[in-house]
């Protein structure tokens, strides 16, 4: 591939880290990154991945652009307010780099679109606000053989993730999936949402950018990956702390003796 004039100059920065270079930037420009949701931590994710570089970026989420969410969702602005949030970050992606194709999924990612909408993509990216994507997500990932780099925010706590399970080694061993850490998801209302609890929109800023962090790396096959670690941040305590997760061999997605084959478990 040869960039243009233009091009070397806006990704000149990352071609001098001898980590990316030119081969790695045109890799960059190449991807295909899936996010869901383009909420609080959507919003920085889809915004530095669009200033890497990354040269298509899928946006699911079926809402629209509401007043409250601009405290923390940076991609949309007040004129958006109204728009369908998919259209709103096509829109500003569109302003912060041209090289990139932005296609606007404006759907609720769900047990019968799942694998169509991750089939096309190199890595998906979760920013969703509940459990019950975050599950459907993990396992739909896993069943088309998806890296997935996912991040969770309330109050003033979040969790990032690497969750790449259908990758095994030459003894067939594995990192964890979502459900090697979280078997099922917390009954309904025994955890509140953002909506009902709050939380601290620079913190979502942090976390996204950080999510982002993971999927250049990835992507780029560079640096200690979160495969089997999860960082865990306490922003009112300005602390972070990574914990290794090893693969559960009872898990029943990933585990020895699997009892979900497919997606049907999940809500239509």
């Amino acid at each position: 591939m040869t960039f243009t004039e233009a091009q070397i100059n806006r990704y000149a920065r990352h071609i001098l880290l001898q980590e990316i270079g030119g081969d790695g930037q045109e890799k960059l420009l190449k991807s295909r990154v899936l996010v869901i949701g383009a909420g609080g931590l959507g919003s920085p994710l889809l915004m530095y991945l669009a200033a890497a570089g990354v040269g298509t970026l899928g946006v699911v989420d079926d809402d629209v652009v509401d007043l409250s969410n601009l405290q923390r969702q940076i991609v949309h602005s007040t004129a958006a307010v109204g728009l369908a949030k998919v259209e709103s970050a096509q829109r500003t992606l569109a302003g912060i780099n041209p090289d990139v194709t932005v296609i606007a999924h404006n759907t609720r990612i769900k047990r019968e679109n799942a694998l169509e909408l991750i089939r096309d993509y190199d890595l998906v990216a979760d920013g969703s606000d509940n459990f019950a994507t975050r599950f459907l997500v993990n396992d739909a990932c896993y069943f088309a053989k998806k890296t997935l780099v996912s991040a969770a925010i309330l109050r003033f706590d979040a969790q990032i993730y690497t969750f790449k399970a259908h990758l095994a080694d030459g003894q067939g061993n594995h990192g964890p999936c979502y459900r090697c850490i979280f078997r099922e998801a917390p009954p309904e209302g025994r955890i509140p949402t953002c909506a009902e609890a709050g939380v601290l929109g620079a913190l979502c800023g942090m976390v996204g950018s950080l999510q982002a962090t993971e999927v250049l790396k990835e992507l780029l096959g560079i640096g200690a990956g979160l495969s089997g670690s999860l960082i865990v941040c306490d922003g009112l305590g300005a602390t972070f702390r990574k914990i290794k997760v090893k693969a559960d061999p009872g898990c029943p997605l990933c585990g020895d003796k699997p009892s979900i084959a497919d997606l049907s478990r999940h809500a239509a």
